[in-house]
């Protein structure tokens, strides 16, 4: 294999000769362009001829130096001639010098004023707002052609994702109330230790599990189990064309896969806060009987005297708005899911923290309207 050779003459004239000669394939040494820059500068060379003297096997490494040769020249006006060149390189030079040459991959940062931010946020906002409307609006059609027996889904769906909201949420939503009905427990005693009042420990906790933390820890729980499994299964099935399948055969896929999921977790969610409700009160009789020396008879007592059913009503009531903002929140992100598999994660982790967030907002208001309306 002959090395790379690469001589340059420049005459009187500022006219100069290049001779290429050598093998210039990958994995000889080509000469640096940069000394024949120099070369051509130091002679003030105005006109450059190339000749193929001895040149034997070439690659693309001769067409990147033709082209970074013809760049430089262009850019100094020099008078460039390679017809001395192989035909087939310097038609490939042409289709190289066809298309600008990227200098970087990376994009160039656009500084964007704060004016035009502010309107973008706006814009979006504008438009999440708008897509969450039409699909409330959506549901709400869809319930109304329920209640006039026309609304097209398989009760066996209805009963399986019944199945799925309900028993088998079962062993998170006790882990989760036991603990928390323990903790509860536990704050309410350093404080009421201290006046010789461990007795009401039973109303801090009953009152706590039953108007609040029973139905908020199971929907949060819910939220992150039910919900993001309702965006990727609707998820999946958008990336897979099967709601494009059931909009062909005229099915609504409101009817067909959003009603049935919001159904079973409105009817479930209430039964699981009434279960939670229970094990949080058994978790906070723990700790009274253990560690406070108060009966087994005295905490039920004293639970069953802070407790009236109004308070039991407020807090079912919570559970079935969460159990909507849920199904909504899952259904709503999966339904609206791009056509890639990475587009179904993000719609799940979207359902989960919309669920989340709507799930506390709505707890606040409810607060406010029950201490409103005296509740």
């Amino acid at each position: 294999m002959k090395k790379c050779v690469l001589k340059l003459s420049i005459a009187e004239q500022h006219v100069g000769t290049a001779i290429i000669g050598g093998d210039w394939v990958i994995g000889n040494r080509v000469p640096m362009f940069a000394v024949l820059q120099r070369q051509l500068q130091a002679q003030s060379c105005r006109k450059l001829s190339l000749q193929g003297v001895g040149l034997g096997r070439w690659d693309s490494r001769l067409v990147l130096f033709l082209y970074d040769l013809e760049t430089y020249c262009t850019a100094q006006n020099i008078d460039l001639d390679m017809t001395a060149m192989p035909v087939a390189a310097q038609g490939l030079l042409k289709q190289a010098s066809a298309f600008p040459v990227r200098e970087s991959g990376q994009k160039t940062p656009v500084s964007i004023s704060w004016l035009a931010r502010l309107g973008e946020h706006s814009l979006s906002v504008i438009r999440q707002t708008k897509s969450v409307a039409t699909f409330v609006g959506n549901i709400c059609l869809s319930i109304m052609r329920l209640l006039r027996g026309k609304a097209c889904f398989r009760q066996r769906d209805l009963w399986l994702v019944m199945q799925d909201c309900g028993p088998r949420a079962l062993p998170i939503v006790t882990l989760i109330s036991l603990l928390v009905g323990l903790i509860l427990a536990f704050v309410g005693a350093v404080q009421l230790k201290i006046f010789g009042a461990q007795i009401y420990v039973a109303n801090l906790v009953g009152l706590g599990m039953v108007r609040e933390m029973g139905a908020m820890m199971t929907a949060i729980i819910m939220a992150g189990r039910t919900g993001a499994a309702f965006a990727s299964q609707l998820g999946s099935m958008q990336v897979n064309e099967e709601i494009d399948a059931l909009k062909t055969l005229g099915i609504s896929a409101l009817d067909f896969l959003v009603l049935p999921r919001l159904l079973a977790l409105v009817l479930m969610l209430p039964l699981l806060c009434l279960y939670a409700d229970f094990i949080g009160i058994i978790g906070g009789l723990l700790v009274a009987v253990t560690m406070l020396d108060i009966s087994f008879m005295e905490y039920v007592v004293q639970t069953q005297s802070a407790l009236a059913l109004h308070d039991l009503w407020a807090g079912l009531f919570k559970s079935s708005v969460f159990g909507v903002l849920v199904a909504v929140s899952g259904c709503m992100q999966g339904m609206q899911c791009g056509r890639s598999s990475s587009s179904v994660g993000d719609a799940a982790t979207s359902a989960v923290v919309a669920g989340i967030v709507s799930i506390v907002v709505a707890d606040a208001i409810l607060t406010v309207i029950y201490q409103l309306v005296g509740v």
